[in-house]
């Protein structure tokens, strides 16, 4: 029951207090409170607002508030803040800014915000308003979020300089772009003789601001064009700049002058060739990898002998990427014999592949659809690049591609059991613990190897890994995948799509940052989804249920049978924090251990699964150690013995007392 209020009174009381006197004396000039008016009040702030970057654009989707006040004139107004880069130092975002459909008044929950700028930081608060609001002297509430937008290509560059000319070298400098639009990872200078006039160029690419020109041509005029690169892209070259070269000789210097430094260029000469050779040859020993070669000054990539994946995104030309990494295969090869399903891009086929010289094998053909935009065609190879890096047993694998002829094809190896949540659904309670320990020590590793490649796969899901006829898993679907820089802080955010709630980290929904830490949470999903047999994981609860009950604490409980140790293991991979969470390396040790001690996994923590909302952890709910006789039989079953006498000494000797254990 609403509980009347004299709001009259009140804002009055308010004014005289306050001494706001202005205020009292246009109280003539407010409209007259109605009878509703005055037996209501303003709303509470709206709840679970969450957020979607897409580039330049972000979509806001809340729930109702708690209390609407009781009435039914209740509609949302958005606040836009452009922030430095700090988070501080707010300003309104101004005219530019665009929401659809519309900032004020809102009577939907949703409200995108479009022509926003390139990697910058956003506050936005979402206001509950009724009619009551505007005279009702108390704080309103408010909900809030910050992003920070997507990188984008940068802006031209301006003011080039040659700050020194001889007769073979032109030293250039540089300013920075006007707006990077994101972190600039590199500059590439193109150069060419004036006469030339683009036919014949070179490009020579450098981290810093300046950069010497070497061997030219004396007395010859030559022109620059200078341009940055983010992680989204190229920005365009500078305009033209030129210079000429000089004509005057190197100074004279005595004939014994001469001879010594004749000497020691000669030897230092002999002594940078060895250099350059030792050095080549280390690093053809370290790594077989290089990066893909633009053009001969490109630099190699070399990581302590592992591959490190590079973005496809990252090109000019997206075909070079596919040329790069995807083996171009002859539409002649490849047979097309059934329908399967219906991808993103347009249809998913299965039939043959015979390449000259080897036998006919099965596989999967992924088409693009007719009508294809050239962003669609290049997002769609863009799979076909990332796929063609990877080389694991437990990563899908890449025949080719057919890119010379329509329709455009991505070639796969063929996975006779489809994908691992359907197929877990029709063979329910088929396999034997030991058999879906395996499954999962399978994906474990296909995702350490990722993860040491420095590769977010952001879209980690039973959907998404493939069953072949010998029960090998492989992770497949690397359409939402993004590099992560040396940087471990540095993650990327999305560049479009809707992010899988349910198996999605609470750190990537919040603030859209994804690292293999946010992948080892959405692992711990497929370990629930692989032991419950496909079960959707939360049930019928809703997406926004799910984000107010992670926030909370809750967990998701051991589905039937589930063995304790696990269980246990999922939770380890929700930790909150993800500097708590284990390694894949970790993981796939742990699964390791539970295969060669299999009487480690007869210790299951329920009867049943069971399905309403209720059944989710408590937070900080242990793992039913008073089921089990001794604290150190709980220990062992969850393979954590090894810290038996941490608990002694902690006091923790009875399964009660580490019942009532907090995190504290």
């Amino acid at each position: 029951m609403a509980v009347c209020h004299d709001w009259e009174h009140e804002i009055i009381r308010h004014d005289f207090d306050s001494g706001n006197l202005i205020n009292l004396l246009s109280l003539s000039r407010r409209p007259p409170l109605t009878s509703s008016m005055l037996c209501l009040g303003p709303p509470s702030a709206p709840l679970h607002l969450i957020s979607n970057v897409n580039e330049t654009s972000v979509n806001l989707e809340w729930s109702p508030p708690r209390s609407t006040g009781g009435r039914q004139d209740l509609t949302y107004n958005v606040v836009c803040k452009r922030c430095g880069p700090d988070g501080r130092r707010c300003q309104a975002c101004g005219n530019g800014v665009h929401f659809s459909p519309q900032q004020l008044s809102l009577k939907g929950t949703r409200v995108s915000i479009n022509e926003l700028q390139a990697h910058t930081n956003y506050t936005f608060e979402v206001w509950a308003v009724n009619g009551v609001s505007p005279q009702s002297p108390g704080p309103e509430q408010a909900a809030s979020v910050t992003v920070t937008t997507n990188q984008a290509a940068p802006s031209p560059v301006t003011s080039i300089q040659a700050k020194d000319i001889t007769r073979h070298t032109i030293s250039l400098a540089w300013q920075p772009p006007d707006r990077a639009n994101g972190v600039i990872l590199e500059y590439e200078v193109k150069y060419y003789e004036k006469d030339q006039n683009e036919r014949s160029y070179r490009i020579i690419k450098t981290s810093s601001r300046s950069t010497d020109i070497k061997g030219l041509t004396p007395l010859t005029s030559y022109v620059f064009h200078v341009r940055a690169r983010t992680a989204a892209s190229y920005g365009e070259f500078s305009g033209p700049f030129e210079v000429m070269t000089n004509s005057v000789p190197a100074p004279i210097i005595g004939d014994g002058a001469n001879s010594t430094v004749l000497l020691v260029s000669v030897v230092g000469s002999v002594v940078l060739l060895i250099i350059l050779i030792s050095a080549f040859v280390i690093s053809r020993r370290r790594s077989k990898y290089s990066k893909a070669k633009q053009d001969s000054d490109e630099e190699k990539h070399l990581h302590q002998g592992v591959r490190i994946y590079v973005d496809p995104f990252t090109y000019e030309d997206p075909n070079q990427a596919v040329r790069e990494f995807a083996k171009e295969i002859d539409a002649s090869c490849i047979k097309i014999e059934k329908v399967i399903g219906i991808g993103e891009f347009g249809e998913v086929c299965s039939g043959r592949l015979k390449m000259p010289g080897k036998r006919e094998i099965c596989v999967a053909i992924k088409t693009l659809k007719a009508g294809y935009t050239d962003k669609q065609r290049r997002d769609f190879l863009s799979e076909a690049s990332i796929m063609g890096q990877f080389d694991h047993p437990n990563i899908i694998h890449l025949e080719g591609v057919v890119t010379k002829c329509k329709p455009v094809m991505i070639i796969t190896e063929y996975m006779e059991n489809g994908s691992l949540d359907a197929f877990l659904r029709k063979n329910d309670g088929r396999f034997t613990v030991i058999q879906l320990v395996g499954i999962l020590r399978g994906i474990a590793s296909g995702m350490k190897y990722l993860s040491d490649m420095s590769y977010v796969h952001r879209d980690l899901a039973a959907r998404n890994i493939l069953v072949n006829s010998n029960l090998v898993c492989k992770v497949s679907d690397f359409g939402m995948s993004r590099v992560l820089e040396d940087d471990p802080e540095a993650a990327y955010t999305t560049r479009g799509g809707k992010i899988p709630i349910r198996w999605t980290a609470p750190e990537a929904i919040a603030y859209r940052k994804f690292t293999s830490a946010s992948d080892v949470w959405s692992y711990g999903i497929v370990m629930w989804e692989v032991m419950s047999y496909g079960e959707r994981p939360y049930w019928d609860m809703s997406n926004q249920d799910v984000i107010k009950a992670i926030d909370e604490g809750y967990r998701l409980p051991p589905p039937m049978d589930c063995p304790v140790a696990l269980h246990q293991l999922m939770l380890d991979c929700w930790q909150r924090e993800r500097a708590d969470r284990p390694k894949f390396g970790q993981i796939v040790n742990m699964l390791d251990k539970l295969i060669r001690n299999p009487n480690t996994l007869k210790r299951t923590g329920g009867e049943a699964t069971v399905r309403p909302n209720t059944a989710l952890l408590e937070p900080g709910s242990p793992e039913a150690p008073s089921a089990v006789g001794t604290v150190e039989d709980w220990l062992q079953a969850i393979g954590m013995e090894r810290y038996r006498d941490n608990f002694t000494a902690a006091g923790y000797t009875s399964p009660e007392a580490v019942v009532h254990m907090t995190q504290e």
